[in-house]
């Protein structure tokens, strides 16, 4: 099985929705950060010029990955400047610490 990995950077007052999205989806698991940056959407007001958002993880099947993004763009989008970015990467090898086993092994041996 193919993994990829989707990286979204979204507004910080979207990521609860979003979460909320991917769990009723069926997303296995997913890591929330709060990060700093800027890019499209700058805070000229600051100093450094950053804003705050949040930046989500999610290690999916391949085949799941359109349906995923499409519900971030769905649930973080508000048609303005700053909304965020969405990037996919494949994934080499993804390997549960716990067993030591590849991600492509089956999950239904108990270790």
């Amino acid at each position: 099985m193919e993994f990829r990995k989707i990286t979204a950077i979204i507004r910080l007052d979207r990521a609860e929705q979003v979460e909320l999205k991917l769990k009723s989806l069926g997303v296995p698991g997913m890591s929330c950060t709060h990060v700093n940056g800027y890019g499209e959407y700058a805070d000229f007001y600051s100093a450094d010029w950053k804003v705050k958002h949040a930046r989500v993880e999610i290690f999916i099947p391949a085949n799941q990955v359109r349906e995923i993004v499409d519900a971030i763009i769905e649930e973080a989008g508000s048609g303005t400047s700053g909304d965020g970015i969405i990037a996919v990467l494949p994934i080499e090898h993804l390997y549960h610490i716990r067993t030591g086993r590849d991600a492509d092994e089956t999950e239904s041996r108990d270790d």
